[in-house]
C-alpha cells in the first residue's frame, strides 16, 4: 500500500503530465444527422435544409485557436471526429479542419485520426475523400447485423449495405472499427453469439459492443415507460454479457475496456487517451474537453444548440458554456471513473497525485476480498467478476 511519502507534490503532478502523460487529443463534434435514432441521447440534430459547412468551418477554426491559446505547447497524438454523423461532411471540410489543427499544434507523425461514419453506400462513397484529407481510421455505426433490428433501431441502412461499407473501409483505411448494440428486445444469447461471430469475421481488429441502455428523454424511453419496449432482465443481460466476453476473447479480440474489444495493439488510441485521463481539446456544439493550463486542469463544455454555438463563436471566438477549474477531489473522482473502465486499471500513485490524498485502503480491501478488484503493487484494476458491477465498484471507491 502507498504511504504519505509516495505523494510528494511535484510540478509534473500539478500539471498531470510526465511521468503520467497520456497524450493530447482534439475532439471535433459534428452535430448533424440524417435522422435521430430512437435510443440516442447524444447531441445530434436533424436539419432539413443543407448545412452551411463553410460557416461552420470558420467557427471550428476560431474555436480551435481559442483552445490552442490554453495549451499551445502540446503535440497532438490523436484527432477524433464524432457526432452526430461526421460522414455527412464533405471531404474538403474534414481536410480543412485537420489543416487548422496542424497549423495550431505540432501533430505527431503517427497520430491516429478517426472519423465516425454511418455505413450507407452514400457515405461510403466519401471514404476516399476522407483518406485523402488525412483520416487514417474510421468507426462505423453498424449497430446490428439483421434487418428487423436495424429497422427497430431507426438505422437507415440494411445489413448488406453495412457489410459492403465495411469492405470499402477495409480497402481504403489502414484501420477501422464498427459498433454493435446488444441486449436488444427479444435477443437471445444464441442469436447474439451467431451475430457476434459474423461481426468478428468482418471486424479484423476492433469492435465496440454496447449494451442497450434506455436513456431518459429518448423515444425508446417513452416506449419503455409505456410498456411497449421490453428489455432483457438482469439474468438475460448478464448471459449476453458473458457471451460477449467469451466469444471475443476466443476469437482474439479481448476486452481492453468495458465495451471495447481489440486485437493487441489495435486499441483506439484516442479513446485510451480519455480513459487514461489525458488532455484533449473539444470543439463544436456540445463538445467537452480537459486541458491543463497554468492554473490547473480545466473542464470545458460548449453550447449544445448548433446555431446558438455558431452565433457565440462568431461573436466571441468560442462557444464555451462551461469552463471550470477542477479541484483535487473532482480530478481524483474523474480519474477513477475513467481509468477503472480499462482492463489495465489505474496507478494509485497517480490517483494520489491528482487527488492530493491516498485512496481509501479499507474500501479497496473490501472489494478485493469480494473478488471485484485486484491490487498488484501500485496498480488497481477491476476483475472479470467486477466488470458487470463496474458502476457499483466505482461508486464505492469514490464515495
Amino acid at each position: 500500500m502507498l504511504t504519505r511519502t509516495d505523494i510528494a507534490p511535484t510540478a509534473a503532478a500539478a500539471a498531470g503530465r510526465p511521468p503520467f502523460d497520456a497524450g493530447f487529443g482534439v475532439y471535433v463534434h459534428w452535430p448533424f444527422c440524417a435522422s435521430k435514432c430512437p435510443y440516442c441521447d447524444f447531441n445530434s440534430h436533424v436539419r432539413r435544409a443543407p448545412v452551411d459547412e463553410a460557416r461552420f468551418l470558420a467557427a471550428f477554426r476560431a474555436e480551435l485557436a481559442h483552445r490552442a491559446a490554453i495549451t499551445p505547447e502540446r503535440t497532438v497524438t490523436s484527432i477524433f471526429f464524432g457526432g452526430g454523423t461526421p460522414s455527412l461532411m464533405q471531404g474538403r471540410t474534414v481536410a480543412a479542419i485537420i489543416d487548422a489543427i496542424a497549423a495550431l499544434w505540432p501533430v505527431a507523425p503517427d497520430a491516429e485520426i478517426t472519423l465516425e461514419a454511418n455505413p450507407t453506400s452514400v457515405e461510403a462513397g466519401r471514404f476516399r475523400d476522407y483518406r485523402a484529407a488525412g483520416v487514417n481510421r474510421v468507426s462505423l455505426g453498424v449497430q446490428a447485423l439483421n434487418d428487423p433490428d436495424l429497422k427497430r433501431l431507426g438505422r437507415l441502412h440494411g445489413t448488406a449495405e453495412a457489410l459492403a461499407a465495411v469492405r470499402v473501409a477495409a480497402d481504403i483505411f489502414d484501420r477501422y472499427s464498427f459498433d454493435l448494440i446488444y441486449a436488444r428486445p427479444d435477443q437471445t444469447p444464441q442469436a447474439w453469439r451467431a451475430e457476434l461471430e459474423q461481426a468478428i469475421s468482418h471486424a479484423v481488429e476492433h469492435l465496440s459492443l454496447y449494451q442497450l441502455t434506455i436513456e431518459p428523454g429518448t423515444w425508446f424511453d417513452r416506449l419503455h415507460q409505456a410498456g411497449r419496449l421490453k428489455t432483457p432482465d438482469e439474468d438475460l443481460a448478464r448471459a449476453l454479457w458473458d457471451v460477449t466476453q467469451e466469444t471475443c476473447a476466443r476469437r482474439g479480440l479481448p476486452a481492453y475496456e468495458v465495451s471495447n474489444h481489440a486485437r493487441p495493439g489495435a486499441e483506439s488510441r484516442h479513446n485510451l487517451l480519455y480513459w487514461r485521463y489525458g488532455e484533449y481539446a473539444g470543439v463544436g456544439p456540445g463538445a467537452h474537453g480537459r486541458q491543463v493550463g497554468p492554473q490547473g486542469r480545466l473542464a470545458t463544455a460548449t453550447e449544445l444548440a448548433p446555431e446558438t454555438w455558431l452565433d457565440m463563436v462568431e461573436r466571441q471566438g468560442h462557444g464555451l458554456s462551461e469552463c471550470e477549474l477542477l479541484g483535487a477531489d473532482a480530478q481524483g473522482d474523474e480519474f477513477l471513473v475513467m481509468g477503472l473502465r480499462l482492463k489495465e486499471g489505474i496507478l494509485l500513485s497517480r490517483f494520489a497525485m491528482l487527488a492530493g490524498r491516498l485512496p481509501d485502503q479499507e474500501r479497496i480491501r473490501q472489494l478485493a476480498d469480494e473478488g471485484l478488484v485486484r491490487l498488484d503493487g501500485d496498480r488497481l484494476a477491476v476483475t472479470d467478476r467486477g466488470f458487470p458491477l463496474l458502476n457499483a465498484v466505482i461508486s464505492h471507491l469514490a464515495a
